[in-house]
């Protein structure tokens, strides 16, 4: 007897997945501020909550002794100077030996030297702004002794964000760089674009996903840095392709297959499939648009049977 099964008219369809998944806004650029050395704070600018430009200075340690230092070094440099003067007039004259200038010169420029990483020294006593930004909260006061392990405070560029989030490995190739995100925060109803930065090098081996790391488009006082945004992904191309039911689709150990109507005959054939929605799946090959599949009764169906068609859709 031939078995009465259902069948479904393959057409071509924009399959779209979407996806729902979480992320955090982050600041463009975020830097904790710590002293190169230790000392004592003789001079704190740290507003907290206020804005600074790049370069402004934040906190100055104690840096007299240092100061001294350097006065110290000058005067040996200017007497070392005159002495290397003089003796070059002498070397005219051959009242002395070359030795003795070369001797001279090489003391003068080890002042010089020496002057240069007292300097160095003081800088690193002025700390200050990497970039422009917001300072968060202060965590030391006028007159404290600092360490390079003392955090001062936090320095956040906020007139952009990123938007850092996680993608299925299977939908890791096409979060390319450029590619546009949308994405909702709480407290608003808005939707906020994103551009995709870029994409970590390889996938956690722990959830099997990927990270993805976007650039917010402008600012907006509901986008704060830390806050959770949720992050809606288009996962479907804009090219139409043939799609069948899900129940259509028979799983394989190596690969898949669907069964194929022809003039009352089953014919299986292998498919690749794609993107799927809770009704369709794409089929990328093995299926032309027009073609007939059998979606009911496939585990009773061989080679050898009859069908009898007695639904289409």
């Amino acid at each position: 007897m031939p078995l009465q099964v259902e069948g479904f008219i393959v057409v071509a369809k924009n399959l779209a997945e979407n996806l729902e998944v979480p992320g955090t806004l982050q600041p463009f650029e975020e830097t904790e501020i710590r002293p190169e050395i230790s000392g004592r704070l003789i001079s704190l600018k740290i507003v907290e909550g206020g804005s600074v430009q790049k370069g402004a200075l934040l906190a100055k340690l104690f840096d007299e002794d240092l100061q001294a230092q350097l006065n110290k070094l000058k005067v040996q440099l200017e007497i070392a100077q005159k002495t290397l003067e003089r003796q070059r007039e002498l070397l005219k004259i051959q009242g002395i030996s070359q030795q003795e200038v070369d001797l001279s010169e090489l003391q003068a420029n080890n002042i010089k030297a020496d002057m240069e990483l007292v300097r160095v020294n003081i800088s690193k006593t002025e700390i200050r702004a990497p970039y422009s930004g917001l300072l968060g909260l202060r965590n030391v006061s006028l007159g404290a002794y600092v360490t390079p392990t003392t955090l001062l405070t936090t320095l956040r560029q906020v007139n952009q964000l990123k938007l850092d989030f996680m993608v299925p490995e299977k939908y890791g190739q096409l979060f390319a760089k450029g590619k546009k995100v949308q994405f909702a925060v709480g407290g608003s109803r808005r939707n906020f674009s994103a551009t995709v930065l870029a994409t970590e090098a390889a996938v956690t081996a722990e959830t099997r996903s990927l990270k993805v790391r976007a650039s917010v488009a402008g600012t907006d006082a509901a986008l704060l840095p830390g806050a959770y945004a949720k992050v809606l992904l288009n996962t479907g191309s804009a090219d139409q392709t043939a799609v069948v039911p899900t129940q259509a689709i028979i799983p394989q150990a190596r690969g898949k297959k669907v069964v194929v109507f022809k003039n009352g005959t089953p014919e299986f054939r292998d498919v690749e499939t794609g993107t799927r929605d809770e009704d369709l799946v794409q089929v990328l090959e093995g299926l032309e648009v027009g073609d007939t599949v059998v979606t009911t009764g496939l585990l009773s169906i061989r080679p050898q049977s009859k069908l009898v068609l007695k639904k289409v859709e």
